[in-house]
């Protein structure tokens, strides 16, 4: 039952502190009123909201950004280890240096409004220019941001999203340039000899970077002649790795079963030479940092720094190309030739065919292809 008690302020007027109790049966106060009616009223107000379930403490939204997301939102999520450390990575770069003192409870919409707008200006940090972030980039970590605040809605420590009604920028789709046959060519005469084979492997399954190099001589079946894709290496910060390690080796795909692509003979020749060159057994990596290590994970950013760019720069390509477009041209190719889509789906190993399908009309000769199909039917037809 709501109450009310009389106070005197030091000027001698009454003033009046609305009570009740909360639902642990201790006494809270809406604030103080000047008059006993606006008192009740408002103690009134936060019993009905507590018997239906909208109450929220107000002490609840004194802690700060920080405290929440980093000790309550991220260790209550179930993640893969790279979910995990790019959520750690974001708030680490992104949202603690913005929010991060601000107590949940005032944070509002127009400060996320801010935050949305400032992301997308140059900034200067540590005497370096950092390009704003993109407009993809400003509404996928919109949407990590939105998931934090719901979660807080939901434990009761603010009272809405302040994220929900965010102006956020348009994300302009633009028609990526995939390597061609003749580029591919020559960017692999300019690739290092110690990781020619690797280049061909990605070319030739689509594999993803953390499958390409998990890979080893027991995935190879030289009679059956696939490569069958059983694990992943995820690379991450030792800042944000749950586990304190940068590399790490986890069966994949995790909900899905393991997934076989068929090569040919002339990759299992490449591959069969270098496991007999390299004397590897049958669990060391097919592509090892360093081909004396005898198993290290090799680095992606190690890769492309030293090899894949200064090779790419050498071809003569003139346009960005990166060792995960290989992946693109895998996809892309087998479509121009005429794989049906779940095919190429179930070796790409995507989750949906949607995905699968934009690489239909990637090729710069797609519409002109597409054109001559037409006539060609159409002339049958006239026959």
């Amino acid at each position: 039952m709501a109450w009310v008690t009389v106070r005197r302020a030091e000027d001698g007027k009454k003033r009046y502190q609305g009570r009740y109790r909360d639902a642990s049966g201790a006494k809270r106060t809406v604030g103080t009123f000047s008059t006993d009616k606006a008192a009740m009223q408002a103690a009134v107000r936060a019993e009905i909201a507590l018997a239906e379930g909208t109450w929220i403490d107000p002490r609840a939204g004194r802690i700060t950004f920080k405290e929440y997301a980093q000790n309550v939102w991220l260790p209550s999520r179930h993640l893969e280890v790279t979910t995990y450390a790019a959520y750690a990575s974001n708030l680490r770069i992104h949202f603690v240096p913005f929010f991060g003192d601000y107590p949940m409870a005032r944070i509002m919409p127009a400060l996320v409004q801010e935050w949305v707008n400032q992301a997308a200006k140059p900034t200067t940090i540590a005497d370096k220019r950092r390009k704003g972030l993109s407009a993809r980039s400003i509404v996928k970590y919109h949407v990590m941001l939105h998931s934090i605040f719901a979660r807080a809605v939901a434990d009761r420590i603010i009272p809405f999203n302040p994220c929900a009604a965010t102006d956020l920028p348009k994300v302009i789709t633009t028609r990526t340039r995939t390597l061609t046959p003749d580029e591919y060519t020559r960017l692999l005469a300019q690739i290092p000899p110690r990781f020619t084979v690797m280049v061909m492997t990605a070319i030739e399954t689509g594999l993803r970077w953390g499958e390409l190099v998990a890979l080893r001589p027991r995935h190879v079946d030289t009679e059956a002649r696939t490569v069958t894709v059983q694990d992943t290496i995820v690379e991450v910060s030792t800042k944000d790795s749950p586990t304190g390690r940068r590399m790490i080796v986890k069966p994949y795909p995790k909900d899905d079963e393991p997934r076989t692509v068929a090569v040919s003979q002339d990759l299992i020749d490449a591959l069969l030479a270098r496991i007999d060159d390299l004397g590897l057994g049958p669990a060391d990596l097919l592509f090892p940092s360093r081909e004396t290590e005898g198993g290290q994970p090799l680095s992606r950013g190690t890769f492309n720094t030293r090899y894949w760019r200064p090779a790419v720069q050498r071809s003569g390509i003139d346009f960005p190309v990166r060792m995960h477009d290989l992946r693109h041209a895998h996809a892309s190719w087998l479509l121009a030739g005429g794989a049906d889509l779940l095919s190429v789906m179930e070796r790409m190993g995507h989750a949906q065919i949607q995905t699968t399908q934009k690489y239909l009309h990637t090729l710069g000769d797609a519409d002109q292809r597409a054109l001559a199909a037409f006539h060609a039917t159409r002339s049958r037809a006239s026959r």
